[in-house]
């Protein structure tokens, strides 16, 4: 009876036994995929019922294009009419990210207790426990992208399979790596080990690259709404019923972070195209003939713009400079590097910047339409060159504090007067005595 009842006492005293690791991270890799394709099936379903209510078709064919968008969001782009499709649905791409954040956070958190503690980190010893989780959650979406590609293809479809992957592979390396390692607890350990000097700059670079885009979005809202009558009429000349016109809404936001990235590359200088022969940029505006979209009504007006227009590229430095200015001041860092901090980080935004107008772009019809998105060459240039001078400018301010407050201490220290100047006589008090 002793033995008994002394048994539970025993029980509590012993750690919980941690979860199996393959398990945790290639099922929260399945569940971050299954999240958002879970919606969009049934957003899929419930536009092919208010499309015609249900008259053709089956709601295996709402599926399917819910299946198909969840796709493209992964850049796998699709067929329409002997037409390739390869733009990709960047509204598409941000759920999915955030379904994998939050699902790669829950797994890191899950595995924190797996593999070394701090202290044996500290001590050199090898931990593979986030490398592990990674490749496993990888492997758990990228599963459920094959066999959704592989159930949703068809002779009209035909989604491409190895860009799903690629991107699936960009989504883990940028978005799940980063929050499991974060969940786990081991991000901030690494982040002990690296330079002061280069944890501001990635500091800057991500604050620099947010208010960009921030900026960009709201010029992009501040354009749709002073041309909102224009949109109206567009989408009225399509005879849509109010339903039809609520998912047709749908469909246009999901393509609302690519506009957001045609203005800020407009913003930059080097603009953008809407199919071939034409260009929108602050110096000239050449269209031609637009497909029925409401976002389209957020163009500026054919010709040659104002002179003062020209003035929207000094927005980007400037908002550069006062996103490193925020993010530097206060650091107790010297002014070397502070100001290489502003700089590097500002390049790293700028890049960054370009690499997303080049996922923005694409083809988005036969013809003229193959030719849709930002001029990425030149793209590149004026971001990197306005986010790193922009930057370098703002962190100059903290910088040059810290050069001023550094030069006051070493003159304090070297005056005349001070406690490391006054001679102590080590035989004053043996004399006393």
């Amino acid at each position: 009876m002793t033995s008994l009842l002394a048994r539970p006492d025993h029980a509590r005293t012993e750690a919980p036994r941690p979860r199996p690791l393959v398990l945790i991270a290639t099922l929260g890799g399945v569940l971050a995929a299954l999240g958002p394709l879970v919606v969009l099936l049934a957003v899929g379903v419930v536009g092919w019922f208010v499309s015609d209510a249900g008259v053709h078709g089956a709601p295996r064919d709402g599926m399917r294009m819910g299946a198909l968008a969840w796709l493209a969001g992964h850049g796998s782009g699709f067929t329409v009419m002997g037409a390739r499709i390869t733009i990709v649905p960047l509204g598409v791409t941000a759920i999915a990210a955030w379904s994998m954040w939050r699902l790669g956070h829950r797994v890191g958190d899950s595995v924190s207790g797996h593999g070394p503690d701090a202290d044996r980190i500290s001590d050199g010893e090898r931990d593979f426990t986030v490398p592990t989780a990674v490749v496993l959650f990888f492997a758990g979406y990228a599963v459920v992208a094959v066999v959704v590609a592989t159930l949703a293809a068809g002779t009209t479809a035909d989604p491409s399979v190895p860009r799903v992957l690629a991107w699936t592979v960009g989504l883990t390396a940028l978005v799940g790596a980063p929050a499991i390692a974060v969940g786990s607890g081991r991000a901030a350990i690494w982040a002990a080990f690296t330079p002061a000097t280069l944890r501001a700059g990635a500091a800057v670079a991500g604050k620099v690259l947010t208010s960009l885009l921030a900026v960009s979005g709201l010029l992009f809202l501040v354009a749709l709404a002073l041309s909102f009558d224009d949109a109206a009429t567009m989408a009225a000349r399509l005879h849509t019923s109010p339903s039809e016109a609520a998912l047709y809404s749908l469909v246009n936001a999901a393509f609302l972070p690519n506009a957001s990235l045609f203005a800020g590359s407009w913003l930059l200088g080097p603009g953008f195209v809407v199919g071939g022969a034409t260009i929108v940029s602050p110096g000239a505006v050449v269209l031609g003939p637009l497909p029925l979209v409401p976002l389209l009504a957020a163009l500026p007006s054919v010709g040659t713009p104002p002179g003062w227009v020209g003035l929207a590229m000094l927005v980007p430095p400037l908002v550069a400079a006062v996103a490193a200015f925020r993010t530097l001041r206060g650091r107790a860092l010297g002014w070397d590097q502070l100001a290489l901090a502003g700089c590097g980080g500002g390049l790293v935004a700028g890049l960054a910047f370009a690499v997303l107008s080049a996922l923005s772009g694409g083809s988005a019809g036969p013809g003229r339409m193959r030719f849709v998105g930002p001029l990425v060459p030149d793209v590149l240039v004026h971001a990197v060159t306005a986010c790193g001078i922009g930057a370098l400018l703002g962190a100059a301010v903290p910088a040059v504090l810290a050069w001023r407050a550094a030069r006051e201490r070493a003159a304090d220290e070297s005056a005349p007067g001070s406690v490391e100047d006054v001679p102590v006589d080590a035989s004053s008090d043996d004399t006393r005595a």
